[in-house]
């Protein structure tokens, strides 16, 4: 197995698969020596290289685990030394513009499946990586049309291996939906950020620290991935403006009894999710 991108996902995968596999061999693929090296240090790969050959040649199995921005540069790195019937797969949070790019690139034989694991962390780097990071989380498989059936069997089948509940959507709908999601929150979350003076940030609690911890993750991947699914981020957006344009009607005069309605009517919806999200982590 080959894994693009040593980093927190690509080092928590190859940790997590040798916690349930002891005869795999993984090899790791990264532009930084040292970064190589700790990742064998913490028991995420067997092996690394700089070198796409290397990396790839004889893996059943690689997943490509860099910024969103990097993956088409990686598919057109390891497409040339893949082996015809390995299954090629990522972590990417936009899946529209890769999966393109995966049908365009990759020869004939190596079928691409997308994936996106919802697991992570603010943090970044092997040294964060952890074997339980993707243990009772939700990974979107996005097959396309020209996918065959039996990779996707395949892919959803690893990634349960490691813990995680399955689900399928088009790479168009994922990404319509992880913009609301996921990548709007994050934009929301560096704007609270960054709107604050000075005076408000000293007296910010844990409820400021709580909304506002996804903010911290790395610019440059989440430009990334705002910029590859602008479209979806700027219609999320404009739902959100609705929001904050009722929420401002509602503190008219004589409003008070709707706007808790609004408010309460947006904590019970909170309250079913996590209901929810507790029911997909407990055992029956």
């Amino acid at each position: 197995m080959s894994i693009i991108g040593v980093g927190l996902l690509g080092g928590s995968i190859g940790m997590a698969v040798k916690s349930v596999i002891t005869d795999c061999e993984i090899i790791g693929y990264g532009h930084r020596e040292d970064t190589l090296k700790r990742a064998i240090q913490v028991g995420a790969i067997d092996r690394g290289t700089g070198d796409f050959r290397s990396a790839v040649e004889g893996s059943d199995l690689v997943i490509l685990c860099t910024p969103v921005g990097l993956l088409g540069e990686m598919l057109r790195g390891i497409s040339g030394f893949v082996k015809a019937g390995a299954i090629v797969t990522d972590v990417g949070s936009t899946k529209a513009s890769v999966v393109a790019a995966a049908v365009e690139i990759l020869p004939d034989g190596v079928p691409f499946v997308g994936s996106h694991p919802m697991a992570g962390s603010e943090k970044r780097g092997v040294e964060f990586a952890r074997a339980d990071l993707y243990r009772n989380a939700l990974c979107i498989v996005t097959p396309s049309d020209r996918t065959p059936a039996s990779a996707v069997n395949e892919v959803e089948g690893f990634w349960r291996l490691l813990g995680m509940h399955t689900c399928r959507m088009s790479p168009a709908d994922h990404d319509r939906a992880l913009a609301e999601a996921s990548h709007l929150p994050h934009a929301l979350a560096a704007a609270l950020v960054t709107m604050q003076s000075a005076e408000a940030m000293a007296l910010a609690g844990k409820g400021f620290l709580d909304t506002t911890r996804i903010a911290g993750g790395d610019g440059g991947l989440w430009r990334d991935i705002f910029i590859d699914n602008a479209g979806n981020m700027r219609a999320s957006i404009a739902k959100l403006r609705d929001q904050l344009d009722a929420i401002e009607k509602l503190m008219e005069p004589g409003k008070g009894e709707e706007l808790r309605k609004w408010l309460d009517a947006a904590a019970a919806k909170r309250r079913a999710l996590l209901q929810e999200k507790l029911r997909e982590v407990t055992p029956d």
